[in-house]
């Protein structure tokens, strides 16, 4: 059976100074996570930005400790505590860009890209709804990658980046938009990496990115990409497309939300039953799950990589602690949720409940989703389960977790309430097999 991949994103300036990060790590650990993705740590920029990076080799002054300590002591002792509770720890690594007053600028000034007036171009982003608007971040300076102008001396640099922190202790890296970088640039970083530990394991953040895209890191060594289901209506097709399309390039995270998104309470008013829903999907959905800091109490406020700070930390609206710590037992629990095999829709569109089937790629053990799409209760009927679970009814479970279990049978009769999913597992049914590049039962 796969390693969990259950990702606890600390948000550090959130969390506050180093030493204030080991606080959470209890609880983390508690709730059954398996590991923790810090954002960038490295000294900022003037805009003060995470991902602005000035400095690869320096940490950022927020994160100090206040008593006057050695940051990077106080960082391998927060990662020593971390293992010790069986916590692996992620470094967000950001190389498609560096901080427009990163030394690298005069340094290395080859290394840029360059606009049609030959300065050092700022990266941007066009609004996928409205082409006319863009926006540039003019504190950051694009790298050259496609292709680079100084490739040996370039991947020397990121070679030594990621030898420090792996020797500091960090066991996995997230690269921030992946897919902006060639994958025979991050095969060759890959390979360097894993001949100085053989474990580290590379998470592409590839959200927005097309299919040729991400088709381009296929060889590159990932361990695991990100995918877009938190956008997920549970209607459109794209959704089940995208899973079944990538996942023959590596296994995905998904997230009900993250740093860069609208806190999902925010988004709900708060409702626990969203937040419930939203983090059952997730860890139904994808080989791997993550949540930022704060998920499980219903923070409202946006994470903001400039302006977070300790002060922010709010009053729990809810504590669904026991509940995650309940879907990652679970999910720890079923291989069928461990791998990234084939998936489906088994009912029609635009119906309330929306029914998924997922089972493994070689091996016995599907899994039947049944989501209530919508804020009223419905009542599920499905008429002959056995079509989707298979016919041995005696190894048929209930897995949804903090649920009284449904009674089985034909019909499989029971009720749903608003915002709410169940999942019934049967690990002897065979695997969905692929036909005309579908999935048939």
């Amino acid at each position: 059976m796969s390693e969990p991949t259950l990702i606890y994103n600390l948000f550090p300036p959130l969390a506050g100074t180093i030493p204030h990060w080991e606080e959470h790590l209890d609880r983390i650990a508690a709730m059954g996570f398996t590991w923790i993705f810090l954002n960038p740590i490295h000294t900022p920029g003037l805009s003060g930005s995470l991902y602005a990076v000035k400095d690869y080799y320096g940490l950022n002054p927020l994160f100090a400790p206040s008593s006057g300590r050695d940051p990077e002591a106080a960082l391998v002792h927060f990662l020593k505590e971390a293992e010790r509770r069986g916590l692996k720890v992620m470094l967000d690594l950001v190389i498609n860009h560096t901080a427009i007053d990163s030394p690298l600028v005069t340094q290395h000034p080859d290394w840029y890209a360059k606009d049609e007036n030959g300065r050092i171009k700022h990266p941007g982003a066009i609004d996928p709804a409205d082409a006319t608007k863009v926006t540039v971040w003019g504190d950051l300076a694009e790298l050259s990658y496609w292709p680079p102008p100084d490739p040996e001396g370039l991947l020397h640099y990121f070679d030594g980046v990621v030898a420090k922190y792996l020797g500091l202790g960090f066991l996995g890296f997230r690269a921030d938009a992946a897919y902006k970088i060639p994958g025979d640039f991050w095969a060759r970083l890959i390979s360097e990496a894993r001949n100085l530990e053989p474990g580290v394991q590379f998470f592409a953040e590839t959200l927005g990115c097309r299919l040729e895209e991400c088709d381009q890191l296929s060889n590159s060594g990932f361990d695991f990409l990100y995918n877009s289901s938190k956008w997920w209506d549970f209607q459109e097709d794209w959704c089940l497309e995208q899973y079944n399309d990538f996942r023959r390039i590596a296994p995905s995270v998904s997230f009900p939300e993250s740093h860069d998104t609208e806190r999902l309470a925010a988004a709900s008013r708060g409702a626990p039953e969203v937040a419930r829903q939203r983090y059952l999907f997730a860890a139904y959905f994808s080989t791997g799950v993550m949540i930022p800091i704060g998920y499980e109490y219903g923070f409202k406020k946006r994470l903001n990589v400039v302006k977070t700070r300790p002060q922010d930390w709010e009053r729990p609206a809810y504590d669904l602690t026991a509940f995650i710590k309940g879907v990652n037992r679970m999910k720890k629990k079923c291989p069928v949720l461990l791998e990234e095999g084939p998936q489906m829709r088994v009912n029609p569109k635009e119906e309330p409940v929306t029914l998924l089937l997922k089972s493994r790629e070689h091996r016995k053990g599907r899994v039947l989703a049944v989501i209530n799409t919508t804020p009223d209760l419905q009542e599920v009927t499905i008429a002959d389960p056995a079509e989707w679970l298979g016919k041995s009814r005696q190894a048929w479970r209930d897995l949804t977790p903090d649920t009284v279990p449904v009674k089985f049978g034909s019909p499989l009769e029971f009720t749903l309430p608003p915002a709410r999913m169940r999942l019934f597992y049967n690990p002897d049914a065979a695997p969905l097999q692929m036909k005309n590049s579908e999935e048939v039962a």
